[in-house]
């Protein structure tokens, strides 16, 4: 399968989308399944991280249902455009990825074990793409909010490199960069899966298995 130029490539500032300076619908107040906050405030107490694993509905339904988590939403990261729409995501012109907010409490699930959730349950070796989705904002990444977050993602890569090489796969392609602005995705993406239990799931097991850590 073919797919254009500017979804085989990121936009530069120079030629993304202009975007918006606020965002042009609205989001639910309470997450459908956990009943919390999908914006906040959150409870002091909680970390958050942001997870990109390709179509980010079946993504987000991965991490709500974790012992721990405490919410989660899905939207656009990584990329220029402010206050991005869906479709001008998928065009490839603004340079997001679809990712996944999760909202966790680190006393009853460590950041090892959202790592372990996040590359046994996609295809981290794609580029731009995760099984048929193909384009920009569905690559594989993992946007830290702390140094320690950091530094447990990339050794984490480190980890399940060699056991992806040993299973047929090629090299990993995830980004691992500091989180940038998280733009919410429109209401009717929110908990998608919730709300349309039979919709797309493009997620599957990669067949790597690692302990989780701490």
């Amino acid at each position: 399968m073919l797919f254009s130029k500017s979804k085989r490539e990121l936009p530069t500032p120079d030629n993304a989308l202009p975007g918006r300076p606020e965002r042009p619908f609205s989001v639910p107040a309470k997450h459908a399944v956990l009943g919390t906050p999908i914006e906040g405030p959150y409870p002091a107490n909680l970390e958050v991280a942001f997870f990109g694993t390709g179509c980010f509905w079946g993504a987000e339904e991965i991490f709500w249902q974790m012992p721990g988590v405490y919410s989660t939403a899905v939207g656009y990261q990584g990329g220029v455009s402010p206050n991005p729409t869906y479709e001008e995501v998928c065009s490839g012109r603004t340079g997001h990825t679809e990712a996944v907010q999760v909202v966790y409490d680190a006393a009853k699930v460590s950041y090892q074990t959202l790592l372990k959730a996040f590359w046994e349950q996609h295809d981290p070796t794609q580029g731009f793409r995760q099984g048929n989705d193909m384009g920009t904002q569905y690559r594989s990444a993992i946007y830290t909010t702390t140094e320690d977050q950091a530094l447990a993602a990339k050794a984490s890569r480190e980890v399940y490199a060699p056991l992806l090489r040993e299973a047929g796969y090629g090299d990993i392609t995830t980004e691992i960069v500091p989180a940038g602005p998280f733009y919410f995705a429109e209401a009717h993406h929110q908990q998608y899966l919730h709300k349309v239990p039979n919709g797309y799931r493009c997620h599957s097991a990669s067949g790597i298995t690692f302990p989780a850590q701490g």
